[in-house]
């Protein structure tokens, strides 16, 4: 099969598939005479996980241990389960601190009158400046 045919299957551009297997995240595929990519199913599969664990947050190096898991017949479903479970736990600390972001610029918004004049307490506070409104 070849790389726009994969990137059918797969839902990946055929940059992203040869950045993937240049970052050796993927088996490479075999080589037809004239130099050509042909992917065999392991690889579509390989593609494929590859695309969602990304869709769910998983760095490129994660990526490439899953790919790896994925590979070994003596992987334990635990491993993968703790894998996923540290990312779930990770996203929710992430989602915390865009919670508290989201509320310090609303505090900001909140805080700046918003008119035709220069004075402005956002700029203020984001700079530790401490100017008076003049």
């Amino acid at each position: 099969m070849n790389i726009s045919d994969v990137a059918k299957i797969t839902g990946l551009t055929s940059k992203a598939i040869r950045f993937y297997e240049e970052k050796g995240l993927v088996t490479a595929p075999m080589r037809s005479e004239n130099g050509y990519r042909s992917y065999a199913p392991k690889q579509i599969e390989e593609l494929t996980l590859l695309r969602q664990a990304r869709q769910v947050g998983f760095t490129l190096e994660e990526c490439q241990e899953l790919v790896a898991l994925f590979n070994n017949p003596q992987r334990h479903s635990a491993d993968v389960k703790a894998r996923t479970l540290e990312k779930a736990e990770e996203i929710g600390r992430h989602i915390e601190e865009l919670k508290e972001m989201r509320q310090r610029l609303l505090t900001l918004a909140a805080s700046c009158p918003g008119d035709e004049g220069a004075y402005c307490p956002i700029i203020d506070k984001l700079s530790g400046c401490c100017h008076t409104k003049g």
